[in-house]
């Protein structure tokens, strides 16, 4: 491997991992030319064994051992690389991968019998736990509109642990209930006056399942919750009217899951 010692920020190459913005990482003019930063060792792992294709690392010294595939690794003081990226690297490693292509809607949702739709969920946070608790909790797939986050967000990577490697996504760009002709019913998770409890007898009797989720603040548009099979609430105590959306989606995980 490589290992290319660097003394300023301004050093050819590493651009990627400071000055470029996360919508020029993904480059959307040329997307099969688009890349995305994975922090910390074991996320990296966890990218590497999916597939995942590297394209250069940022690591400190003390993190050059063993062998590595034929790509640059620049390295240099603790204090520069805080400098290039804007914060201190607490797992001290990055690796810049290579975008995969979009799946086909109609491919990952092939064999799936649970799948999300995450519905305008914004905030990377949230997005990164929404897939750990999809990849933890038996959802086969993440559909996600396209005003949600990125998951290859370097923040919602983080976040997931990784786990946004694991379960198959994509860009939903037709409307929800397009997916009955895969066979899905569809479940809008909103607090409605014609709601069912998340545990009813009829949700776990479906053999296909696509869970809606929404934004953080407003919840899921009316169109939305109007067009689905389902409107379904999480019962609550003590005058709390709702989770967030990442709790909520842990919990509907596992109640909604196939038996």
């Amino acid at each position: 491997m490589p290992v290319i010692e660097i003394d300023s920020l301004s050093h050819p190459g590493v651009e990627m991992f400071g000055s470029l913005t996360e919508a020029q990482l993904r480059n959307r003019l040329e997307p099969d030319k688009g890349i995305f930063i994975a922090e910390s060792p074991k996320v990296i792992y966890v990218a590497l064994n999916a597939g995942y294709v590297p394209v250069a690392m940022l690591c400190e010294h003390r993190h050059i051992t063993g062998d590595a595939a034929d790509i640059p690794v620049y390295t240099g003081s603790r204090e520069l690389l805080s400098s290039l990226t804007g914060y201190t690297l607490t797992r001290g490693v990055l690796c810049a991968m290579r975008r995969p292509q979009l799946r086909d809607i109609a491919d990952i949702c092939a064999d799936a019998r649970r799948v999300v739709i995450v519905d305008n969920v914004v905030d990377s946070t949230n997005v990164g736990a929404i897939f750990r608790s999809a990849a933890a909790l038996g959802i086969d797939a993440v559909l996600l509109t396209p005003s949600s986050c990125d998951p290859l967000n370097r923040r919602a990577v983080r976040v997931s642990m990784g786990s946004v490697f694991l379960v198959p996504w994509t860009r939903l760009t037709v409307p929800a209930g397009t997916l009955r002709e895969l066979g899905f019913k569809t479940a809008a998770m909103a607090l409605t006056d014609n709601s069912v409890p998340i545990d009813h007898p009829v949700l776990a009797e479906q053999p296909r399942l696509a869970i809606i989720m929404g934004t953080e603040g407003d919840g899921l548009p009316h169109d939305v919750i109007a067009d689905a099979d389902y409107v379904v609430r999480i019962p609550m105590s003590h005058c709390v009217d709702s989770l967030n959306v990442a709790a909520a989606a842990a919990v509907a995980f596992w109640e909604l899951r196939a038996r």
